[in-house]
């Protein structure tokens, strides 16, 4: 198992970890560092306990607003994915057909020529009932 050295708040630990995990420790350890410094910075020395507490419960804080932030993205997330997917079953659904009446202009002007003959009668039975000559 290898042993890594890290420093935070300028004291150093010997620290164990998984084989190809180096890395990540040495990640971890500069983020606990950074608030060790901060805290160092504004309150000075402290006991070596004090110090990895307060600036674990720093690291806490921030991850604590993370996961909130995390899970309203994941929210949004989803619900912006069941959008998508209702869109998509529109999308590939049967458009509603809608039949639009078309009559063929033939038929249009068989009609015109139907109302006009209509009128000529009609006129004419106004004229035999009023008694006038045609």
């Amino acid at each position: 198992m290898p042993q890594v050295v890290i420093s935070i708040g300028g004291r150093s630990f010997e620290v164990a970890c998984q084989e190809g995990e180096e890395s990540y420790l040495q990640q971890a350890a500069s983020l606990i560092d950074a608030e060790a410094t901060v805290l160092t910075s504004q309150i000075g020395r402290m006991p070596e306990s004090q110090m990895l507490l307060m600036a674990s419960l720093m690291l806490a804080d921030k991850t604590v607003g993370l996961e909130d932030k995390l899970k309203t993205a994941d929210a949004e997330l989803a619900d912006l994915r069941a959008k998508v997917a209702d869109l998509e079953s529109r999308a590939t659904a049967e458009p509603e057909r809608i039949e639009v009446p078309y009559i063929p202009e033939s038929v249009t002007d068989m009609l015109k020529e139907l109302a006009a003959q209509a009128e000529d009668l009609a006129e004419q039975l106004a004229k035999k009932s009023a008694g006038e000559p045609q």
